[in-house]
């Protein structure tokens, strides 16, 4: 419902602040690596958001990166997560940390966000895997272009899997172009 929010920031205090849009005052519940990032208050600050409605509160939660909020997205849909489990999960691991410990099965990294657990971790753990853009196929220390991202979100938001995706997307020259990129990894998937 609400996607994004911009305005001024009026109020830090964590994992909460109040921002001002147009003279109307949100509270948006944010990760640490997101509230590490914000400026001053009284500057601008734009933060893309999750809207959860629930039978006794309606509560935003704002993302610095749409990696961060994907991930919260991930980690919410998991039995037993709930949206303040997954802020303090994003609080305590970065996204990049997240998805090394879900392509390793690292429960030890897990377990050090406080108020998770050994089951909890292993579950985490079992439900993502394969969900955070980390079983990408690409060898380890590798970054994928930007181009190359926005390819393998358009061929998910087409409905191929991400392994198909990512199967795909190794058939494809390292610089080609988004546009073509999509054409021919299209092309490719159609065989």
């Amino acid at each position: 419902m609400i996607g994004k929010l911009t305005g001024t920031l009026l109020e830090k205090n964590p994992p909460q602040i109040l921002l001002d849009c147009h003279g109307v005052g949100y509270e948006v519940d944010v990760p640490m690596s997101t509230f590490y990032l914000l400026p001053a208050s009284g500057d601008k600050v734009s933060l893309l958001t999750h809207f959860v409605v629930r039978e006794d509160a309606q509560i935003l939660y704002g993302f610095a990166t749409t990696a961060e909020r994907d991930a919260f997205r991930q980690l919410i849909k998991i039995s037993g997560v709930g949206p303040r489990t997954a802020l303090s999960v994003l609080s305590g691991l970065s996204v990049t940390d997240l998805a090394q410990a879900v392509s390793t099965q690292e429960t030890g990294r897990i377990v050090k966000v406080p108020g998770i657990g050994k089951k909890t971790a292993e579950r985490l753990l079992l439900e993502l895997k394969g969900k955070l853009g980390v079983d990408l196929g690409l060898p380890a220390g590798a970054t994928r272009s930007d181009a190359q991202t926005d390819i393998q979100q358009a061929l998910m938001a087409l409905g191929y899997n991400e392994k198909d995706a990512s199967a795909a997307l190794k058939a494809l020259p390292a610089d080609v172009g988004v546009t073509d990129g999509i054409k021919l990894a299209l092309k490719a998937l159609a065989k």
